[in-house]
């Protein structure tokens, strides 16, 4: 029996299950990945989070970061502040702020004395691309400093988008209600469009003042999120260039809020972190009993 133990974690409704690569050995497949993240056969999460020794000689940690699905992603910003209440709470480290290797390079975190933990996410970067995005022969339209892609979509009416790559590539499209935006149903589609290398995370933002708007995301390998902090930060730097928002903006999830801050080059992202239980799992049983299920289905 593969023991592992584990800690159930979510910041704003964005669930994860965060492993201590550090002190136990993690071999962590697709496979794994996805038995962790079944919601009916595992435990259940958005994504799964590990904690490793640096390979960066400047890092405390390096920070992993696999989907429900089982693919690698580079970036998490809601799994990243849980990371840091995960490391801070297991004893593996007391040091605040906290360097983080990703697979893109190093991120600052520090966890602040309300209980919200602070990301310092990085530059932002909004060439096609930088999110693998294919624009050959669609139509633009220069919005302030921002630029709006006019992306066909199958059985349905064209959408503009704005591409933002905060490590992980996002896509934002403006809508009027969130409410009734049909996020599911245009999420899939944006998410898995040839035209995306990489696929993308498909934000929905509704502005509600210049400091103030509402988001939905769509992410890869997941489906809709009550939260994603990757998007809310490139929802917030996409309004802020096209002229529809000041920094900071609080960004209303179904999760949650976050505050994200742009100087117009980095991004620093706020909010909650929060444990929820933790555990220990046989993986190996775990993985089985997927396997056979899907076994079953094929």
């Amino acid at each position: 029996m593969a023991a592992w133990n584990f800690s159930k974690m979510h910041g704003a409704g964005n669930d994860f299950v965060v492993l201590d690569g550090v002190r136990q050995h993690i071999d962590l497949t697709p496979e794994r990945a996805r038995a962790l993240a079944d919601r009916h056969f595992g435990v259940g999460a958005d994504q799964i989070l590990l904690v490793e020794p640096p390979l960066h000689p400047e890092a405390d940690f390096r920070y992993r970061i696999f989907n429900a699905d089982g693919s690698e992603v580079e970036h998490c910003g809601n799994g990243a502040r849980c990371f840091v209440r995960f490391v801070h709470e297991q004893g593996l480290s007391r040091r605040n702020p906290l360097k983080a290797e990703i697979c893109t390079g190093l991120i600052v975190l520090q966890e602040e004395t309300n209980g919200d933990v602070t990301v310092d996410m990085g530059e932002t970067r909004f060439e096609p691309r930088d999110v693998g995005f294919n624009t050959a022969e669609l139509s633009s339209r220069t919005v302030g400093s921002d630029t709006q892609w006019i992306l066909p979509l199958p059985d349905t009416d064209p959408v503009a988008l704005s591409v933002v790559a905060i490590s992980n590539p996002h896509a934002v499209v403006l809508v009027d209600d969130i409410r009734t935006a049909p996020v599911p149903y245009l999420g899939a589609l944006i998410e898995s469009h040839p035209r995306f290398a990489n696929r993308v995370n498909a934000g929905f933002m509704q502005v509600i003042d210049r400091h103030s708007v509402a988001l939905r995301v769509y992410e890869r390998g997941v489906g809709e999120t009550l939260a994603c902090g990757t998007g809310a930060c490139a929802a917030v730097a996409s309004g802020i260039r096209q002229g529809l928002l000041d920094s900071p903006v609080v960004v209303h999830t179904r999760g949650g809020r976050l505050m994200v801050d742009w100087d117009g080059r980095r991004l620093r992202m706020s909010g909650p972190a929060v444990t929820v239980f933790s555990g220990q799992v046989d993986i190996d049983a775990l993985t089985q009993t997927l396997i056979a299920r899907d076994a079953q289905h094929s």
